[in-house]
């Protein structure tokens, strides 16, 4: 007897019709993968084991027989990955950024510790704070958590400079010489500017304490040769999502260029435990080979896709500005990577807002902006442009966007106008 299935895949037909035809997608933590990507995720992989390390000749690092095909596949992707990264060691397994960034909280971190982050209002990511696995890392066995309170888990917050948007590297090395940290985070979720890696990283050298490069956001910018080269910069491991502005399947990296044996010893292996079997057992084998596939098209692609995200979001921002619907870090150009941040606080908040937009075919996120402190009642947007991007927007139709986006947030209705542009803008590019 064959189980009904057709209402499960009438929803779906809904989903790719409504989000790939109709809606403009602006949530910076999205995109659509090619066909290619999605075309080798369904395979005989999906149902099987590969716990460890592929096995080298006779060495047998798996905990699971039948894995030469996968074998094949994952020193594929680790060897490409490192190619496009310029860098030396790469781990593929993690299946999210977040379970990348778990890995490294997991091989570095004890209770007691004291790590420095970007706050949640200033654009960290929440598994940097308190409430994240960095901050549950360094809890004590009874330790009250205190939220609110950052000191009561020896978590410290990056110093910014007085526009909000940038850290302050001659405080936070202050910071950093004073508090003497395991750990110290950088990288954020809203993520306009580059961070100051090299002078970070060059003064924690000198105290051997590791730096973290979270690059989940701009991982396929950096790829692109744009933002920054946090690894050059002096990162210790750059850990990334592979299905933000790196257009790929829901996974994550680890990336690092350690040269010195002691700091291999010391920092990737651990990070190596951390993976597995720290973080996670199967790694979801169907989607690496569609990392591979991803990996390919940004060696190819991803210098034009990465300086074109950068030009469409800096004009998003210029034109919605000049509407009269205000964007943050106007004095700085308003971004260096493919998001900006809009304060709606004058047209009822950020939920209010994104629900507006929404009901109009254009999907966006409400966000926290610096000196907001309820996370679900925030003043700010946060607007990402890759994934349009990708389907062929370029600056002039951003002028467009921009004007849709400020009528709905004063209120019209122009749904009709937003199915009409996305109707031109429906084919892939970039593969």
């Amino acid at each position: 007897m064959t189980i009904d299935i057709h209402d499960i895949e009438e929803i779906i037909r809904q989903q790719n019709t409504w989000r790939q035809t109709q809606t403009i997608n602006l949530i910076a933590s999205e995109n659509t993968p090619s066909d290619a990507v999605r075309r080798v995720q369904t395979s005989d992989f999906m149902g099987r084991y590969a716990e460890g390390h592929p096995n080298k000749g006779e060495q047998v690092n798996r905990y699971y027989q039948g894995t030469r095909y996968i074998d094949e596949i994952e020193n594929m992707a680790e060897h490409e990955l490192l190619d496009l990264f310029e860098a030396r060691q790469a781990d593929v397994r993690p299946i999210s950024g977040n379970a990348a960034n778990t890995a490294i909280a997991l091989s570095v971190l004890r209770g007691g510790d004291t790590i420095i982050a970007n706050s949640t209002d200033a654009g960290g990511h929440i598994s940097h704070g308190a409430v994240g696995v960095f901050g549950r890392r360094i809890q004590n066995r009874g330790q009250s958590l205190k939220l609110g309170s950052e000191h009561a888990i020896n978590l410290h917050y990056l110093p910014l400079t007085a526009d909000n948007y940038h850290v302050d590297a001659e405080k936070t090395i202050a910071l950093i010489d004073q508090q003497n940290p395991q750990l110290v985070i950088l990288g954020k979720s809203l993520f306009l500017f580059p961070e100051p890696v090299s002078a970070i990283a060059g003064f924690c050298n000198t105290k051997n304490i590791p730096v973290l490069y979270d690059g989940a956001h701009v991982l396929g910018l950096i790829a692109g040769g744009q933002f920054q080269s946090p690894l050059k910069e002096g990162a210790t491991w750059m850990t990334g999502s592979t299905h933000k502005t790196f257009p790929g399947p829901q996974r994550g990296v680890i990336l690092s260029n350690l040269s010195d044996p002691a700091a291999i010893k010391k920092y990737w292996q651990p990070a190596d435990r951390g993976v597995f079997p720290g973080s996670s057992s199967n790694h979801h084998l169907n989607t690496l080979p569609a990392l591979l596939v991803a990996v390919r098209e940004m060696k190819r692609y991803g210098h034009a896709y990465a300086e074109q995200i950068v030009r469409n979001a800096q004009a998003l921002g210029r034109s919605l500005d000049e509407l009269g619907t205000p964007v943050e870090a106007r004095e700085f150009g308003y971004t260096r990577s493919h998001m900006i941040a809009v304060n709606v606080a004058h047209a009822g908040g950020g939920v209010e807002v994104a629900k507006r937009l929404e009901s109009n075919d254009i999907i966006v996120n409400y966000n926290m902006l610096p000196g907001d402190s309820d996370p679900r009642n925030p003043s700010g947007l946060r607007i990402g442009v890759s994934e349009m991007t990708r389907f062929g927007m370029d600056e002039a139709a951003m002028g467009e966007l921009a004007q849709l986006l400020h009528d709905i947030v004063g209120g019209e209705n122009v749904r009709q106008q937003v199915n009409a542009l996305r109707s031109r803008y429906t084919e892939m590019q970039y593969v």
